[in-house]
């Protein structure tokens, strides 16, 4: 299994925001902190605060921080709030083209595979991963463009 780039993007903003406290943190300095694209993050901030992950709070001063305490944002919550399917094989998204779909064995297996991934991703929260922005390698934030 592999997860987009938009969830790997969508958890590295959101570790990011829970790393800074309750610090407006803006687009542009995630962006450099991790050094991808700032358009592609703009999407998933904007995704993210439609999902209730993120606060959005307008103006000059303005920026992103989380919409409720890390420890309340299950890890697997956010992936299934991003991934767009987990078709891991064509049968899971319906398709019919596999000659042996009706006796197969492996769909089954993978399906036990991605529910034991999901399962191990909710017993984690936001909370666990942020660390001291030191520790990441992050500027301070008093260097960072506003």
């Amino acid at each position: 299994m592999r997860l987009t780039q938009f969830t790997d993007y969508a958890l590295r903003l959101l570790i990011y925001a829970a790393t800074h406290g309750g610090r407006l943190v803006t687009i542009e300095e995630a962006a450099a902190a991790y050094g991808i694209s700032r358009n592609h993050l703009m999407k998933v901030a904007n995704h993210l605060t439609r999902q209730g992950y993120l606060k959005s709070v307008r103006g000059r001063s303005g920026g992103l921080t989380l919409a409720r305490p890390a420890a309340e944002i299950g890890l697997g919550l956010v992936i299934r709030a991003t991934e767009p399917d987990f078709a891991m094989v064509e049968c899971f998204g319906g398709g019919q083209g596999c000659r042996i779909h009706s006796v197969c064995r492996l769909k089954g297996v993978l399906g036990r595979a991605l529910a034991a991934f999901l399962a191990e991703m909710d017993r984690h929260n936001l909370a666990e991963l942020a660390v001291d922005p030191a520790h990441f390698g992050f500027e301070p934030p008093a260097a960072l463009p506003r």
